[in-house]
């Protein structure tokens, strides 16, 4: 009967019929015009369903990720899967399965028509994901083709996997389509199929587990780490009754065989060290830092790792490799003075963002461990003055190169705590580029006390670092920020004033074919001329022939950085050996690259971890390593000076302004070159006194005299005192770490002997 002929006889017998009659032939004609629509709706969607295959159920689901040049740098879970034959597949485990996933398996035909209705309404009224419902068939499409994003169930993708659901019952056999499903599970620890999480856990094939420990492993893939036997017992146990429970209510065991298995220790039998850990792969190794990153990025956008995606990253792989040789290698030729000491190094390109490159540590022997490139828990030293110091100064204030800046005895506002330089004196009056080629502290904070708290903060912002408690004077020394973001805050310095946020992510092809490309987010940080104008002079950090980042200078580049330590707090220093530092910085970049390293130990304030010597240019020395590889090939642009920017010697170098608002008198115009830069003293070490109670919050300050010989010269070397601001940036969500103190307290993250770092949950992107 047709919708017209429905509609006729209501017209017919509308005088017939009562108000009441009236309403329930509406409502009938109602249904039968949704169920049209409906039927219409699924015939489309099903036409357009992906194509599904025996390759396609019998694959494992492991995500592949690729290098930028398409090359497979990693398969999570596609190493670690035994496949298992139906033959070979104990019928207790089959009769588990299908007890507690979908106890009519058997008999229906892929689908539960109930299920599926109840899915369409929770759709249509509840405005959200549809939820549960599938059968084990669809479990299976949906395993194999579909996404696992939840905000990817739509009712579009629920009728094309029932309509997937009910061809694969058509064309294969029950016993097949439990083989495909047994082998396909994500099961935990990087591991696929049951054969496969059997093996590990027990160190034994299914044929061979009892009732209790099949029960545990039907259970495990509706929530692996939740119900982890090892790290959550109790829910594994639980989860286990349950099962048995079902198999009872299905009849395929004794009610007497259930209390039997669950009186069993849930841990029997399990091998504790193989369930905890992961396999690894040829180049997983080498990018471990990169690819944890990966993973982060790729569960904050909804991606789920057993989903069967294909990730294509923005990694350049023969650089990572040379990172990680030099890192590890004995016979790298830089100095790292045991195992414990540490690394930890991000490079980005300056024109777009992508991390090219990632490492997170060295000498690490568990795979996806601490990556210390996105560590927040560590002071950046002297690598932040010309991020909240210097630059807003130009950017906000005017200044030009040669603006005259004051190094005269200064106490923090407020307080009696006075700050001092590395080589406890004061020079008078100098320009603004001479005190940070030399990195004294007084004219980085009193140029800082100009510019203002909220500018300097402002500017931070505008380069991807927010804090979780508002900043102080005293972070103008040093702040707790990753070498992700300080290699992406720099980039502005290198790309004209655009600050990208970091990604690690090109794309994402699922299995359906679908592609999600990625950018990233950006924004105007600065001007071109302010970063023209801090180019210039971060160049003289390295180039000048008697500063201590001279280690970092590569004959003949292009480049600018900036170095930074940090020294160990006011009573510790009596704890250690004399001029040792916690912390070795160098955030250096060209056209083409920026990249920031950090060195020192995991535990610092454990005996016989601490920088001495000459380790303060390990990280020097192996920026000068990666980026002079990096670096071969490719043109060696100078920066270009923007139209407002002017180029004057005065006072024997070359110097720059803002039109405008320079000082003309006794300058003329410049005739030597670019490349003539500033000959100051490039003693690029800090210190500040720490005589003072490290209990008070504002202070700031170590008083140490630290002459490291560099290059043959006596030149300080640049020590900032750790106990500034410790409040750690909220920027990077992945891998940032906690060390158990107040924010603001400075006190605690300088005394605490176990100064381990950890995780840190509220740290979201953050920095790391």
């Amino acid at each position: 009967m047709s919708s017209d002929e429905i509609y006729s006889r209501i017209k017919k017998n509308k005088r017939h019929m009562g108000p009441i009659g009236h309403i329930v032939l509406w409502i009938i004609f109602f249904i039968f015009v949704l169920f049209l629509m409906g039927c219409g709706m699924f015939t489309y969607y099903a036409a357009t369903s992906p194509h599904i295959s025996y390759s396609t159920l019998s694959s494992d689901n492991s995500t592949t990720i690729y290098d930028k040049d398409g090359r497979v740098i990693s398969r999570l879970g596609m190493q670690n899967r035994d496949y298992v034959k139906s033959r070979d597949i104990p019928e207790n485990l089959k009769n588990a399965i299908i007890s507690v996933e979908d106890r009519h398996f058997y008999t229906d035909k892929g689908i539960d028509p109930i299920r599926i209705m109840e899915a369409a309404v929770s759709n249509i009224f509840g405005g959200g994901g549809l939820q549960g419902g599938s059968t084990l068939t669809q479990q299976l499409v949906k395993l194999s083709v579909f996404s696992t994003k939840s905000s990817d169930q739509t009712l579009k993708r629920k009728a094309q996997e029932a309509w997937l659901a009910i061809q694969v019952d058509r064309n294969y056999s029950k016993q097949q389509i439990l083989e495909f499903y047994i082998n396909k599970v994500y099961m935990g620890n990087n591991s696929y199929g049951m054969q496969t999480a059997s093996d590990v856990m027990f160190n034994k094939p299914l044929s061979e587990l009892d009732l209790s420990q099949t029960a545990l492993l039907a259970g495990l893939p509706q929530a692996p780490v939740s119900y982890n036997p090892v790290t959550n017992p109790e829910y594994a146990r639980d989860r286990r009754n349950q099962v048995l429970d079902a198999m009872v209510k299905n009849k395929a065991i004794s009610k007497a065989q259930a209390e039997s298995a669950k009186k069993e220790y849930i841990e029997k039998g399990i091998n504790k060290k193989r369930a905890e850990s992961n396999p690894t792969q040829a180049n997983e190794k080498y990018a471990d830092g990169y690819i944890s990153q990966v993973i982060q990025e790729l569960q904050q956008k909804g991606y789920k790792l057993d989903a069967g995606n294909k990730v294509y990253t923005n990694l350049d792989m023969d650089m990572q490799k040379h990172m990680y040789k030099l890192a590890n290698d004995s016979d790298n030729g830089l100095g790292f003075p045991n195992n414990d000491f540490q690394i930890g190094a991000t490079v980005v390109d300056p024109n777009n963002g992508k991390v090219v490159a990632m490492l997170g540590g060295r000498k690490q022997n568990t795979l996806f461990g601490f990556n210390r490139a996105v560590q927040t828990a560590r002071s950046s030293g002297s690598t932040i003055k010309p991020l909240m110091d210097y630059g807003p100064a130009v950017e906000y204030l005017n200044y030009p190169t040669y603006e005259t800046v004051k190094d005269t005895p200064y106490t923090y506002p407020g307080t009696n705590i006075k700050v001092e330089n590395f080589d406890n004196k004061f020079d008078g009056n100098m320009t603004m580029q001479k005190a940070l080629v030399e990195s004294r502290n007084v004219p980085a904070l009193r140029t800082l006390s100009a510019v203002g708290i909220g500018r300097a903060t402002d500017f931070l912002s505008g380069l991807g670092m927010t804090f979780k408690k508002p900043l102080t004077l005293q972070n103008g020394l040093g702040a707790y920020v990753s070498t992700e973001q300080e290699a992406a805050a720099f980039s502005a310095f290198s790309n004209g004033g655009t600050y990208y946020k970091p990604y690690t992510i090109d794309k994402v092809v699922t299995p359906t074919g679908d592609i999600e490309n990625f950018s990233t987010k950006s924004n105007q940080a600065m001007s071109a001329s302010t970063a023209l104008i801090m180019t210039q002079m971060l160049k003289g950090v390295i180039n000048n022939s008697d500063g201590s980042a001279t280690s970092a200078r590569i004959s003949g580049l292009n480049q600018a950085g900036k170095s930074g330590q940090t020294q160990y707090p006011s009573e510790w220093i009596s704890k250690v050996p004399y001029n040792s530092d916690m912390d070795a910085w160098f955030t250096g970049y060209t056209k083409h690259y920026s990249m920031s390293v950090w060195t020192g130990y995991d535990q610092p304030f454990q005996e016989g971890h601490e920088i001495t010597g000459r380790q303060y240019t390990i990280a020097q020395n192996y920026y000068k390593a990666v980026m002079s590889t990096a670096s071969e090939g490719l043109p060696n642009t100078d920066w270009s000076k923007p139209s407002d920017v002017v180029k004057t010697y005065k006072d024997g170098h070359d110097q720059y302004y803002i039109a405008g608002h320079g000082e003309n008198q006794n300058s003329k115009p410049s005739s030597s070159t670019s490349g003539t830069q500033n000959q100051q003293v490039n003693n690029n070490q800090s210190v500040t006194n720490n005589s003072q109670n490290q209990n008070n919050q504002q202070n700031n300050g170590n008083d140490s005299n630290n002459n490291h010989t560099n290059n043959g010269t006596n030149a300080p070397t640049e020590q900032t005192p750790n106990n500034s601001n410790n409040n750690q940036s909220n920027n990077n969500p992945q891998n940032t770490t906690n060390n158990n103190a107040d924010s603001n307290n400075t006190s605690n993250t300088q005394t605490q002997p176990d100064n381990k770092l950890t995780t840190a949950s509220d740290n979201t992107n953050s920095s790391h």
